[in-house]
């Protein structure tokens, strides 16, 4: 009894269980770590460096950790090769295991925004990635082979809401892999994760394309929805058909990035460039329908752009847009109880674990702060080596005691445990 109560309680308060971090944001897609036993402040220069590897080329992907590998995605890996590749590191000591090439690099209009940007996810067999262009690879866990390909835009006539590229990390679910091609024949599908085969299109007449969210899991009334966030707004689908059963528009902005933070019925959405966050119900109708009703509209003091925001049982954590001026709301009805400046600067990627707040800023700065809505206070910072030629856009990744850092060219990873 006592177990079951203690998951219970680890689920309420939006932390994702032990095991593996197998994808975007970790197992739930929370950015909420349930690791324990973590250092409460960090010495001066930051904790210890357990290993650093190098030669991952250009990337803001952040990491994806099962079963002792870690995997991401970068481009221009050695100075001839400009090429985008899948890429698989032992967990222990930074080695590379394998790299498997994804495409062509994505060479935007300002150095920032070039290079690759999801995060893979994997469930031990299969390793998949959404390159920039829209193509979803899949390849084998231990050697790196491909399997197969899909290619959203000539296949599903998918399309991007902006001309970032495509950012989305793949969900898992049973024997299903899904994702968002975007657009209006084919918004979301899921797929065979072992053989790539449609299982079903979701289709939204009128969609903008698709963001740079991931696909979470949610369950109202004993139905399992999936609810995403485009460039059109929020969406909530069926997950055992793929029928739309409900939406909730946005005014259309230049990009809409964060991931939604669900609990129980509730669904949290947010964009930046001034938008905000906004928090509907998700509320069940019977025989199988669901239906969204809103609690409070989009409040332009909850925007946040591309850092991300995360939940600790009442309260919602995140930057203000990407001003690197953290906050901390109310969930419940937006209201913010605090707002701060912090030792970095620029936008924040924000992931938590015991207690406290790990916010990785854009000048390369890592700070640690307690999570807790009555004050902003930090207990530890340290600038991280070899940043400030890219901004540092990666979400950090807290895992079996251990923070791990995407910084471009490199991971880096540090212990942190007691």
């Amino acid at each position: 009894m006592t177990r079951y109560l203690a998951v219970y309680l680890m689920l309420a308060a939006g932390a994702v269980p032990a095991g593996n971090w197998p994808t975007f944001r970790g197992p739930q897609r929370t950015g909420v770590s349930s690791e324990t036993k973590l250092l409460k402040s960090w010495p001066e220069g930051g904790p210890p460096l357990v290993w650093k590897a190098e030669g991952l080329g250009r990337g803001y992907s952040s990491l994806a950790i099962f079963d002792g590998k870690i995997f991401t995605l970068g481009d221009g890996t050695t100075a001839d090769d400009p090429a985008e590749y899948l890429m698989a590191y032992e967990q222990a000591t930074g080695k590379p295991v394998w790299k498997t090439k994804t495409g062509d690099a994505w060479n935007d209009r300002k150095p920032d925004w070039q290079s690759s940007r999801s995060t893979p996810s994997t469930d031990g067999k299969l390793v998949y990635v959404i390159t920039p262009y829209g193509t979803l690879v899949a390849c084998e866990f231990d050697t790196g082979k491909e399997v197969w390909r899909k290619d959203f835009k000539a296949e599903f006539d998918g399309k991007k809401g902006d001309s970032w590229g495509f950012s989305e990390s793949p969900l898992i679910d049973g024997d299903k892999l899904v994702c968002t091609p975007g657009g209006e024949t084919a918004t979301v599908i899921a797929l065979n994760k072992t053989t790539g085969d449609v299982l079903w299109k979701a289709a939204q007449a009128g969609n903008r394309g698709a963001g740079h969210a991931s696909i979470v899991i949610s369950e109202v009334g004993g139905q399992r929805v999936y609810v995403q966030l485009t460039a059109s707004g929020a969406i909530g689908i069926r997950a055992e058909d793929g029928v739309v059963l409900w939406t909730y528009g946005i005014d259309q902005t230049t990009a809409v990035c964060p991931t939604p933070i669900i609990k129980d019925d509730l669904v949290f959405i947010a964009a930046g460039y001034k938008r905000g966050g906004a928090l509907v119900r998700q509320v069940s109708k019977g025989d199988g329908k669901v239906d969204v009703e809103e609690v409070y509209p989009m409040k332009p003091e909850l925007a946040n752009k591309h850092g991300g925001v995360i939940r600790i049982g009442d309260y919602i954590y995140a930057d203000s847009d990407d001003g690197g001026l953290p906050y901390c709301a109310e969930l419940l009805t937006g209201a913010v109880k605090w707002k701060a400046r912090a030792s970095g600067k620029n936008s924040a990627s924000v992931t938590a674990a015991d207690g406290h707040l790990y916010i990785h800023f854009a000048d390369g700065t890592m700070v640690l702060a307690n999570a807790d809505p009555a004050a902003y206070k930090e207990v530890g910072s340290f600038q991280i080596p070899g940043t400030g030629e890219r901004p540092s856009w990666s979400h950090p990744v807290i895992f079996d005691g251990k923070l791990f850092l995407r910084e471009n060219n490199s991971i880096l990873c540090y212990n942190i445990h007691e």
